[in-house]
This record gives C-alpha cells, structure tokens and sequence, in this order.
C-alpha cells in the first residue's frame, strides 16, 4: 500500500485540488486495502481446503471442515488488509495537493 500511495501521489494531489478531503482519500485507501485483504481470503480459502484435502489423503485420514473457521478466515484477511493500510492511508490523506501535482 505504500508504494500504491507513492505512485498514486499525482491522482491524490488532484483529488484533493478538485475538492476531496482528507477524509475521501483515507476512505479510498482503507477502502483498498479490505478489499485487497478480503480477496486474497477469499482466494486462500479453497487453496487450504485443496492442501488439507490432499494433506489428508496423504495421511490417510478423515478431512473434516468447520465451515465457521472460513468466515473467521476471510475476516482476519480484511482486518490485517485494514490495519496493513492504515498508515499509507493516513500518509496519503496528509500530502499537499500542491507539492502533489508538482511530482512527475
């Protein structure tokens, strides 16, 4: 989300030329980041049902799911995709549009 905040400085700077707050751009950054977290939860879910189905099978054993333990999952993915944007988030909502839009 860094490097996001770094390249995206020039559309910050015009965002907040135009009228947004500083509020609109950490909204849109923390924004982002859950939806970042969220898809990679979602995505890591079959992948760990496909590694303990072979895990399993390997062990020979009974594979046994929680289905409560999935929406946990997905849950941790958008909190940690949230508090890893945090900081770049507040970090985009203090640049000055000024010194923004002067940036290459």
């Amino acid at each position: 989300m860094l490097v996001t905040v770094t390249e995206r400085t020039r559309e910050i700077g015009l965002m907040k030329a135009v009228g947004g707050r500083n509020r609109d751009v950490l909204v849109l950054f923390l924004t982002e980041s859950a939806l970042l977290g969220m898809t990679g939860a979602l995505l890591a879910v079959p992948v760990g049902i496909a590694g303990g189905w072979v895990a399993t099978t390997y062990a020979e054993i009974p594979l046994t799911l929680a289905p409560v333990w999935f929406a946990v999952a997905v849950a941790v993915g958008v909190g940690v995709g949230v508090v890893a944007g945090l900081y770049p988030a507040w970090r985009a909502a203090r640049v000055d549009p000024i010194d923004a839009l002067r940036r290459k």
